[in-house]
Order: C-alpha cells, then sequence, then structure tokens
C-alpha cells in the first residue's frame, strides 16, 4: 500500500496537480474527506460539495454500488475497470476507475479513488469513422466497380460503379437484401448456370485469385476479378472487380473473348459480320434450326428467320435499332426441324470499334416455346381458380351476366346462388397443416362437382367459400340440391389412410326476387348462410330480408361491448379452483361477464365469440388480465395468497408485445409471476410452432403457470405435450357431464389423467356439479376441481368472504341452487 504523510491537508496541492479525477474516502463511513481539481472538472460539481458526501453519490454505477456495499475487508482489496461517472451538464462519462488502499504513516488505511476520462478514446473512434467514411468515398470514386463479400458470399460493402454497371434498382441500394443482390447480379448475365458453377469453383479456392469475362444478356462484356481478403495471412473474404470490357472486345475482334461464353451458353447464339452475313453459330443456334456445324455459315442472318419476317424490313428495322440504342431485340419465329415453326425473343447486339464502325454482331435467341405455353396456361388460370381448378368468380360473373341478359326483366324464372361454407375447416389447417388442407378442399370440390347438373356451376371463392349458379333453379330446385349437398358430404372423406367428416353451412339466395347483380345475389346468400352457422351450423337456409335486420342487431350488440368497458358495464367474477386432496380453494379462474342496460345480462357464450371475430378480445382480454392481476395482488397482501387463472385468445397471445405487456402487469402491482396462471387452447400451441414454444419458454421461466384449457376437445397431434412448458391440463366439462355412469366419458377422463401423471402435469376438472362427479374425478386421479359443486363465479368481495369461510375448514358442497354461470 502506497503511504502518505499525516497531514493530508498538506497535500492537497500535489493531489489537485494530478491530470486524473482523485477522491480520498474513509473505508468505514464510506465519505468523502478529499477531492482534487480534476475530480471537480470532470464531474461538475464544487470539491467543497464532494467533500463529506457518500462516495456512492459520484461512484454509482451498478457496479459501483455493489462494491461498495461489500464490508470493509473487501473494499481494501480494490477494483480496477472501467465504469462511467455522472456528470453535470455532459450526462454519462466513461472513464477508467480505480480504487486502492493507501496507508498513512501513522497507519490508517483510506481508499484512494480515482477516475480518467476516456472522452479522447471516443474523439479517437469518431476519427475512426471519418477515415472509414473517407475509405468508403475512396471505394465510391473507383473506375472499377468493386464487390467485397465474405466467405459465405455475403455482401459487406460495394460502391456506386458496381450498381451503375449491373444496373441495381434503387431498392437494392437503400436496403439489405445479399440474396436480392445476387439474384439481380445472376439475372443479367447471358449464361446464368455457368455464372452460378463458376462461382461456387471460386468459393471453394479461398486463396486463389482470378479472373474471368462475363457475357451479358444485352451483350455487354464483362470482366471480373477477384482477389483473396486476408487478415494476418487468413483469408476472411473476397474482393471482386468488375470492369466493361465490351469496347475492348470490339476493338481486339470480341470473338475470342467471348469463345467461352458463346460455346457453353444455352441460348442459341449466331455471330454476323460487319455485312450481317453468318460468319459463326453456337451448339445451341445449330439446335435451334436444326443443321450441322457450318452448314448455314456465308448466308444473311435474316435467312434463319421465317421468309413472313421480310429480310430486307427486318434488317432495315434493326440497323436503325443499333444506331440509336446500339441494339434490336424482339419476337420473331424460326423454322424448327419438325416443321412447326419456333417462337425465339432476339436479341441482337452492334459491336463497334472505336471510330464507331460496325465490325460484327451478335444474335441471342431465347426459345419461346415453354414461355408461350406458360402463358396459355395463365390465360387458362384467369379463369380458373389454382387449387381445385373450379371456375372462379370472373368466370361466375360472366355466366352470372349471360343468364341475366338471357332472362326477360318481367319473369319471375331465374335462377339460384348458393353459398357454401365449411364448417370449422380452420381446425383442420391448424391441425393437419394447410398442405393436408388444400388437398381436402380438392377432395371436397369432386364432391360437390358430384352433385350438380352439366348447366350447374361449381365456383370457389378462396378459402374454404364455395358459391353455386344452379341454371333455372327455383326454391325447389335449389332446397334439393342443398340437401343432396349435406347428404353427401356427411359421407366420410378418406386422407393418407385417415378418415374423417367435413359438414358445411349453405345460404340460398334466388334471382330475381333476392337480388339483380351477382354481387347481391352473392352477399344475400352469404348472409342467409352467416344465419345458419349462428343456428348450429350443418344445414342450409333461404335469404329473408329479416336477416339484414338481424345483422343490424349484431353490429348494436358489438359496438354496445365496446362501449361496456368504458362505461363500466363489464366485470370480473371469479370461480374458485379446489384441491381434491385437501379440500381447500387453492386458485380461481377470472371469468368477464357483461350486464348492459340494453341487452341485459349478456352471456359469456354470446359476446366472446363475437369479441374474437372482430378483434376486439384483445382489448377485453389485457383489461380482464389486469383486473386479475390486480385483485390477486390484494389476497396476497391480505394474507391469503391465491393463484389466479386468466384465459387468454389465440389472438391476444399472438401480440407482438403480449409478454412485455404481462410482465409489466405483474411488476407494477407486485404480484409473484407464481400466482398467475394462463389458460391457453390447443388452437395457440400449433400456430407459429416456433414463436409458440420460445414464447411459452418465456413465460415458464418467469415462473408463469401454463394450462390448456378444454383439453381434448382441439385436433391435436399432443405433441407439444413433450417439448411445451405445461404444467397443467383443464378437462373440458363436456367429458365431466357424463360422469359417473357415461363409460366414454369415463374412459376419455382416464385416459387425460393418466397422461398428466405419466407426463408429471397436474390436471383439472372444470363444470364439476354433483358430488358423484367429484367422487369419480378423485378415484382416476384428477387433482383439482371446478364447478358449481363448489361455487359459481363470483365478485371479488364474495370470492374473498367464500376463501375467509375455508382458511380453517376443508370445503364443503355449496347449496343446490345455483348462480348463473
Amino acid at each position: 500500500m502506497t503511504a502518505l504523510p499525516r497531514d493530508i491537508a498538506g497535500w492537497s496541492a500535489v493531489l489537485d496537480g494530478l491530470a486524473e479525477a482523485v477522491w480520498l474516502v474513509e473505508p468505514a463511513t464510506q465519505r468523502v474527506l478529499h477531492a482534487n481539481r480534476a475530480a471537480a472538472v470532470l464531474t461538475g460539481r464544487p470539491v467543497d460539495g464532494m467533500v463529506g458526501q457518500p462516495v456512492q453519490q459520484i461512484a454509482e454505477t451498478p457496479e459501483d454500488l455493489f462494491f461498495w456495499a461489500q464490508p470493509t475487508d473487501g473494499l481494501v482489496q480494490g477494483l480496477d475497470s472501467r465504469s462511467s461517472v455522472s456528470a453535470r451538464g455532459r450526462g454519462w462519462i466513461p472513464v477508467d476507475r480505480r480504487v486502492a488502499a493507501v496507508t498513512l504513516p501513522e497507519g490508517k488505511v483510506l481508499l484512494m479513488l480515482t477516475m480518467v476520462d476516456r472522452a479522447r478514446v471516443s474523439a479517437a473512434e469518431h476519427e475512426l469513422e471519418t477515415l472509414l467514411a473517407e475509405l468508403r468515398a475512396t471505394l465510391d470514386s473507383a473506375a472499377d466497380g468493386m464487390m467485397v463479400c465474405d466467405l459465405q458470399g455475403r455482401v459487406r460493402a460495394f460502391n456506386q460503379r458496381l450498381a451503375l454497371l449491373w444496373n441495381l434498382p434503387r431498392e437494392l441500394l437503400v436496403q439489405r437484401d445479399d440474396a436480392a443482390v445476387h439474384a439481380h447480379l445472376e439475372g443479367q448475365v447471358a449464361d446464368a448456370p455457368a455464372y452460378r458453377s463458376r462461382l461456387a469453383a471460386i468459393a471453394s479456392e479461398p486463396l486463389e485469385e482470378t479472373i474471368d469475362v462475363i457475357g451479358l444478356r444485352n451483350g455487354a462484356l464483362m470482366e471480373r476479378r477477384s482477389v483473396p481478403q486476408l487478415v494476418q495471412g487468413r483469408p476472411i473474404g473476397r474482393v471482386f472487380s468488375f470492369r466493361d470490357i465490351t469496347r475492348q472486345a470490339e476493338a481486339q475482334a470480341g470473338l475470342r473473348l467471348a469463345a467461352r461464353v458463346f460455346e457453353s451458353s444455352p441460348d442459341a447464339i449466331f455471330i454476323a459480320d460487319h455485312r450481317d452475313v453468318l460468319v459463326s453459330m453456337n451448339p445451341g443456334c445449330e439446335r435451334l434450326v436444326g443443321v450441322g456445324p457450318h452448314s448455314r455459315l456465308g448466308e444473311p442472318a435474316t435467312a434463319l428467320f421465317s421468309a413472313d419476317a421480310g429480310s430486307a424490313a427486318l434488317m432495315a428495322e434493326v440497323r436503325a435499332a443499333w444506331d440509336r440504342d446500339g441494339f434490336w431485340e424482339g419476337d420473331l419465329t424460326v423454322p424448327s426441324p419438325s416443321g412447326e415453326p419456333c417462337a425465339v425473343h432476339l436479341s441482337w447486339v452492334a459491336l463497334r470499334d472505336e471510330a464507331g464502325l460496325l465490325l460484327q454482331s451478335i444474335g441471342f435467341m431465347r426459345d419461346l416455346t415453354s414461355e408461350r405455353a406458360a402463358q396459355r396456361r395463365i390465360e387458362q388460370l384467369a379463369f380458373s381458380d389454382v387449387l381445385t381448378g373450379l371456375p372462379n368468380r370472373l368466370l361466375l360473373s360472366r355466366r352470372v351476366e349471360a343468364a341475366i341478359a338471357a332472362t326477360p326483366r318481367e319473369s319471375e324464372t331465374g335462377f339460384a346462388i348458393l353459398f357454401l361454407d365449411l364448417d370449422r375447416f380452420k381446425i383442420v389447417n391448424d391441425s393437419l397443416g394447410h398442405p393436408f388442407g388444400d388437398r381436402v378442399l380438392k377432395l371436397v370440390a369432386e364432391r360437390l362437382q358430384s352433385c350438380l347438373r352439366h348447366t350447374d356451376m361449381l365456383c370457389r371463392l378462396g378459402g374454404d367459400e364455395f358459391v353455386i349458379y344452379l341454371h333455372g333453379g327455383d326454391a325447389g330446385v335449389a332446397e334439393c340440391v342443398a340437401r343432396r349437398i349435406l347428404d353427401d358430404m356427411l359421407r366420410p372423406f378418406v386422407l393418407d389412410a385417415m378418415g374423417f367428416s367435413i359438414q358445411c353451412s349453405i345460404g340460398v339466395a334466388l334471382y330475381p326476387q333476392d337480388g339483380r347483380t351477382l354481387d347481391e345475389l352473392v352477399k344475400q346468400a352469404d348472409t342467409a348462410m352467416y344465419r345458419v352457422k349462428e343456428r348450429g351450423r350443418g344445414n342450409y337456409g333461404f335469404y329473408q330480408p329479416q336477416m339484414n335486420a338481424n345483422l343490424l342487431a349484431r353490429m348494436k350488440m358489438e359496438h354496445g361491448m365496446r362501449q361496456a368497458l368504458g362505461l363500466g358495464q363489464m366485470a370480473v367474477h371469479y370461480q374458485p379452483q379446489v384441491s381434491m386432496a385437501s379440500g381447500r380453494i387453492v386458485g380461481a379462474e377470472a371469468l368477464a361477464r357483461w350486464s348492459s342496460p340494453e341487452f341485459g345480462a349478456v352471456s359469456p357464450g354470446v359476446f366472446i365469440p363475437l369479441a374474437e371475430e372482430s378483434g376486439f378480445i384483445v382489448t377485453l382480454g389485457a383489461w380482464v388480465m389486469e383486473q386479475a392481476i390486480e385483485e390477486a395482488a390484494g389476497w396476497l397482501r391480505s394474507g391469503t395468497p391465491l393463484v389466479v387463472a386468466v384465459n387468454v385468445s389465440a389472438l391476444e397471445f399472438r401480440q407482438p408485445d403480449f409478454v412485455d405487456r404481462l410482465v409489466a402487469l405483474l411488476e407494477r402491482h407486485r404480484l409473484p409471476a407464481t400466482l398467475l396462471e394462463l389458460e391457453l387452447t390447443e388452437t395457440i400451441l400449433l400456430q407459429d410452432a416456433q414463436e409458440t414454444e420460445q414464447r411459452l419458454l418465456t413465460l415458464a421461466g418467469l415462473g408463469i403457470g401454463l394450462a390448456i384449457d378444454d383439453f381434448g376437445t382441439g385436433y391435436s397431434s399432443l405433441a407439444y405435450l413433450k417439448k411445451l412448458a405445461i404444467h397443467k391440463l383443464k378437462i373440458d366439462q363436456s367429458f365431466v357431464r357424463g360422469l359417473p355412469d357415461d363409460e366414454g366419458d369415463r374412459a376419455i377422463v382416464s385416459a387425460i389423467t393418466s397422461m398428466g401423471r405419466a407426463l408429471h402435469i397436474e390436471v383439472i376438472a372444470e363444470g364439476v356439479e354433483t358430488a358423484a362427479q367429484r367422487a369419480a374425478l378423485e378415484q382416476m386421479g384428477c387433482q383439482h376441481f371446478q364447478g358449481f359443486l363448489c361455487a359459481p363465479g363470483l365478485p371479488a368481495p364474495q370470492l374473498r368472504a367464500l376463501i375467509a369461510s375455508h382458511q380453517h375448514a376443508a370445503w364443503s358442497p355449496a347449496p343446490a341452487n345455483r348462480a348463473s354461470p
């Protein structure tokens, strides 16, 4: 330890002369005994204002506070690291901080805290950034196009010259997209496979220097040089430079430089001299026109094309384009060996010397046979559904317009439009995947088509929605067809050895009484179908004008629901969850309740689906979550901690800020995460599996409980139970209702409890109403239950009273009369 003289004050001048900030600290009290001028300059505080103050007011970073919180024995060990200090008027300043013990002659030990301003280092970093900017400017001023890539081919830098040479689109200059840059470069070359192959060969030899000549589709030639980028002798990437050598190639008779591209190109290429006479054809060109080597050389280049092109007129047009743009391109036909003319796209480029005189010309021909076939396919698809091949709405519209035009306006007979939607088809996609769902849609389309006449038309609108046009169909015909479809759809479908059923709902609209345009008829049929779904699905219904009024009532209810929160009409009730073993209340499920002056007490079975369909479930769910967490925090403060379970919808769970909002609520109300449980549906676990798994791991890591609600009612592979952080399964009340007598329900419940026991996952049953159901569940190993047997959903004060009555006594059944669910 460094020794100081007895009189500290006598040394103040010495300490003030130091460039570094110094504070002397008394170890026991941790108060500043002395601070030099440099300390005042660094912190912007007067020396007198720091002397006598706790050192923590100066050294206030978390690391400093942790250090000064040690016993004296730990403090004298010292500290030496980088930190930061708060300076008045300057914010936080980076410093090199050191704490060391010093011993006075009389044996007293002090602590010396020193700090050195690292602002100059920041200035050096700024200077480095300036240097990098200058290097970037130098790179941009280079005459060659430059591109720097790492060993994996990722683009680390390129200059403006490269963008100009390769005509990079603006969007590739302002956003990083390496794959798009490479794809654009590849799209410019005449021989893309050879280009890719050469790049792969270069990448396999990281120390090799290479020179290549690349032919572009516009006839230009690009020289590419590449050298390895080395750091301490090791390759870390590759620097590519590009130079347009088209004019050099012209001056040197370009044929030798283009020979590599010429021979290996899959496109047909020919070369003509300044008189437009053929002097060379590559193998691709010979195959296209069906001739042997050299058999057409010496002929005019225009002789390659069909006579109807007009040789003189074509050549005049080509030369005019050469004078104007340097190249000509267009579609022509070439006589093929089969005798059928072959459509080609010709790019014909003029090569000139430095004086501008024509030396040669190069023609690139691309066979358009496949492209023309694809165009015909596109035209076909314009009127048909890609997945099923059925007519699309455009073709249906033409058919309906023709039917309307052929029907006298005063006629009461016309046709029928059926709007058909598959019930709960989303579950098939979510559980078995969209590819499987697409195959199911094809089977459905085939079965629907078999129910119709040749004069009818089946159209797929998209997703799982179909529209049927019944030619000349009245109400009787439409009803007959709808019944036939419903009956036929009841027959099981089989796919990949799996049998399953698909149910549908059908709405019917008639022309002309329900509408006089296709849009009106589809809208009315859709309204009728929606009413069928409201009444239970799996049926058909005709449009009635009153249905629009029902939709208006639904809109009013949705509006009332959105206003209910602000008007205080929403409430959260809590249904207790009871331990089978102890009979005590161990948790409570939060349940939303809506009491409306206009609609009365609205059932959750009505407004929760409405909230999910409208997206309001996110706002409602967030409000219920906060109310439940606040109430649980109150239980904790009152000495009766209770786990609160909150349902989370799939839409709410997928919100990007869901976890952050949840953590903020827990912190704000000071509720331990272990007292919160989230009830999730199986559908949530089947969407965006990787992101869901990561989000569940985060929640479980915080200590939040995760339960699967309505377990066993979804379309699940159950694989998630092995890999996701699930700790509780909730048996749906539909399986509890038949206990203890229904053998099917007993088998399902027994299987769920056995699965939970094997996977060490707790099991809770909902909807328990009788002592016999409870006894059966306990016998099968179910650990918890909730339901009217204990209590319905209760307002928080009533639940607190119920909890108080159960603190010293086990649970006993509730009275026979029930409150509303």
